[in-house]
């Protein structure tokens, strides 16, 4: 009877180590990949591809971006960490040589007698005399000193299309919005909205110039609720009369939006100080110019539809903009290398960036 047991027992230990390499054979190892569960700091395959993705000094020269779009794919699947340290040297290194406080043109930083430089057209100056010393604000709305929590900068790509993020724009605490957008597009782009910025020749190409009727400017201001709108009237002379017709327009029309001008001098040192940081393009977009201003003033910086490639992350065609079909336009700026700068904040743990679906 004893001997049967030990032959039982013998026969089932024999089983147990078979089953158990059958099991071990019929299984691979696990590779690791980026998945929501592993803190950025615990995943050696992020961290690696975040490191390469800052050595990268630029996009120019790539003839076939399909491992680039690769990386950016596998970067946006890994979990996305704060570095609180990385973004006070941003937020202190564009204070001292921008400040913020400088980004609007306003009683408190500007003399009535005083005359401005024009950014672009640095011959042309403008008198500030009391018919442009009225239209200007005592002091930026929200202060020299005020820090938002977590603030969104929603550009125009076509990679907002069909993208859902729209809810996750409105939650934030201030949403920029740049070169007046369209906003029936609620679902991907949000309906919340702080600030709008306006390019001066979209007063010209879409309204006429405000010369002949000026409702549907109104109408499409109103769109933003009462967020402000801001314009630069002193980077070119042609957009000087523009910008104040927009002024005037709203005072009259719609009184509860203000209408708040760039300053030239804050756009120069911010050229100056990107260019000094590797940004060479004629001028800053005004995504790009917009996202520096967030740094400085947010906790948290969220950017949404910033994508300058015609292909999206699977190589799939896609619009420029998410309103329209309208080809991009060789310009004055390097989008693709801004991407690229965003990318790396993004990797450094500065600013997320969110490229695609947000569900």
């Amino acid at each position: 009877m004893a001997n049967r047991r030990r032959r039982l027992k013998l026969v089932l230990i024999v089983c147990a180590i078979g089953i158990g390499l059958f099991i071990l054979i019929r299984s691979p190892p696990e590779i690791e990949t980026p998945t929501e569960s592993f803190p950025r700091e615990q995943s050696p395959y992020c961290s690696k591809l975040c490191d390469q993705i800052v050595a990268m000094k630029s996009l120019k020269g790539i003839q076939n971006f399909t491992k680039f779009f690769l990386e950016v794919k596998e970067i946006m699947r890994c979990p996305w960490t704060s570095n609180l340290t990385q973004q006070m040297i941003y937020k202190t290194d564009l204070h001292t040589h921008c400040n913020s406080s400088m980004l609007f043109i306003t009683r408190e930083n500007t003399k009535l007698g005083q005359r401005l430089t024009y950014e672009v057209e640095r011959k042309a100056t403008k008198l500030v005399d009391k018919i442009l010393y009225d239209m200007l604000p005592e002091t930026a709305p929200w202060g020299t000193s005020r820090q938002f929590g977590r603030c969104a900068v929603v550009g125009n790509g076509g990679i907002l299309k069909n993208s859902s993020c729209g809810e996750k724009i409105n939650t934030a605490d201030f949403v920029i919005r740049l070169n007046f957008p369209p906003m029936n597009y609620s679902s991907d782009v949000g309906v919340k909205s702080s600030l709008v910025t306006i390019n001066p020749s979209q007063v010209t190409g879409s309204f006429m110039g405000l010369c002949n009727s000026r409702k549907p400017f109104v109408d499409k201001a109103a769109a933003y609720g009462n967020a402000y709108l801001a314009i630069s009237p002193f980077s070119y002379v042609i957009s000087t009369d523009l910008s104040f017709r927009v002024f005037y327009t709203m005072k009259e029309m719609r009184p509860q939006q203000g209408v708040l001008y760039i300053h030239p001098d804050y756009l120069l040192m911010l050229s100056r100080y990107w260019r000094k940081n590797g940004q060479t393009g004629l001028r800053l977009s005004s995504g790009f110019m917009l996202v520096s201003v967030a740094l400085e003033l947010c906790e948290k910086v969220d950017i949404y539809g910033f994508w300058p490639f015609p292909m999206d992350l699977s190589q799939q065609p896609v619009s420029n903009h998410y309103y329209d079909n309208v080809a991009a336009k060789q310009g004055v700026h390097q989008m693709s290398e801004e991407f690229l700068k965003l990318l790396h904040m993004h990797s450094q743990g500065v600013l997320q960036l969110h490229v695609g679906k947000c569900q």
